[in-house]
């Protein structure tokens, strides 16, 4: 993967895409190919660093509070980049200093100052420096003047809509994991690291992964999914599946039935394997909404319904649904798994 700097370890001179990218969707991708050749050089030039910029955390969290749940964390975008291109991410610290900064300082400041930018490529929607006052004709005219080549890129539709992140939000929001691949162009996944439940899956005869996930991480909507898994790590005294994706059913939410007061929680069983996953860390892809969280009246029909999710997601996933790698495994009793 490529590295993750702050502007200070940045490799210099750059040529910089510069803006949130998340979801890095088909028009993040358009201007970041702006700047993705630049990585190499004659005798006379010296070699431009093709470079992502971002600003983290989000300037809304800063300047007013909201909570901006990130469709890429920074460690996911970096696995995502590189293919495009890009030989480092750089994240710009933003706290209320740099808010301060007119358009004219933080193009010198940081720009030219921190990251020796000789390229840079927006969409044609930024806006830079305090209270936004800065758009790309400002940044056009300030990069003239100091000798920078500044590309903007329009905007793209989809379907007579702008492609936006917000779009793929709104998909994710309402459960339509399809829609949300078709705008990423790719699955939409997470990561999370095991940890110890009650063990209230496993007395049911159908125990869970209980996976702690990021809570800067947008997930969709509550309810249960078909879902792919994949493991990262070793398991101990097990045999470990070398990189495939496993068919899984995923409880995404509170748990109504059997601890109505418990808080939202990600929970995966995992189809026909019996694993101890205890402190793995766990990407999972979800495929598709089976149901929205429901409370049964009693454990008896909690238990039958699970049956039935697991039948249907094993179904699914066996017909190739989504993008990802067909799940490798298939057949045995789904109630003899895995883990804590």
């Amino acid at each position: 993967m490529i590295p993750l700097r702050t502007p200070q370890e940045a490799q210099r001179p750059t040529a910089i895409a510069l803006g949130s990218f998340d979801g890095l969707h088909r028009g993040h991708r358009r201007v970041i190919a702006a700047v993705a050749g630049e990585g190499r050089s004659d005798a006379a030039v010296p070699a431009l660093v093709p470079t992502v910029v971002s600003f983290w955390p989000h300037p809304r969290e800063v300047l007013h509070g909201d909570t901006r749940l990130r469709l890429d964390l920074p460690s996911e975008k970096l696995e995502l980049l590189g293919p495009l291109g890009i030989h480092q991410l750089v994240l710009v610290p933003f706290d209320r200093r740099l808010a301060a900064l007119d358009p004219e300082a933080f193009v010198d400041q940081v720009l030219v100052g921190q990251l020796d930018a000789r390229r840079i490529a927006v969409g044609s929607n930024f806006r830079f420096g305090v209270g936004r006052q800065g758009d790309t004709d400002t940044l056009m005219a300030l990069g003239s003047a100091r000798g920078l080549t500044v590309t903007v890129l329009p905007m793209l539709s989809d379907g007579g809509d702008r492609l936006s992140s917000s779009r793929i939000r709104r998909a994710l929001a309402a459960g339509d994991l399809a829609e949300a691949e078709r705008l990423l162009q790719r699955p939409y996944r997470f990561s999370g690291q095991v940890v110890t439940g009650k063990g209230l899956g496993r007395g049911l005869g159908w125990p869970t992964a209980n996976l702690r996930v990021d809570g800067r991480k947008f997930l969709p909507k509550e309810g249960v999914y078909a879902a792919r898994v994949q493991l990262n790590g070793q398991l101990e005294g097990q045999p470990t599946p070398d990189g495939r994706w496993l068919p899984a059913v995923m409880n995404l939410g509170p748990q109504p039935t059997v601890d109505p007061q418990a808080s939202s929680a990600v929970e995966v069983h995992l189809l026909d394997q019996d694993l101890q996953l205890g402190g793995l860390e766990l990407r999972v892809e979800p495929v598709a909404l089976l149901r929205s969280q429901e409370r049964f009246a009693d454990l008896a029909a909690l238990c039958a319904q699970i049956g039935r999710d697991a039948a249907a997601a094993r179904s699914l996933l066996a017909a190739g649904v989504g993008v990802g790698q067909a799940p490798a495994h298939e057949g045995g009793d789904a109630a003899q798994q895995q883990n804590p």
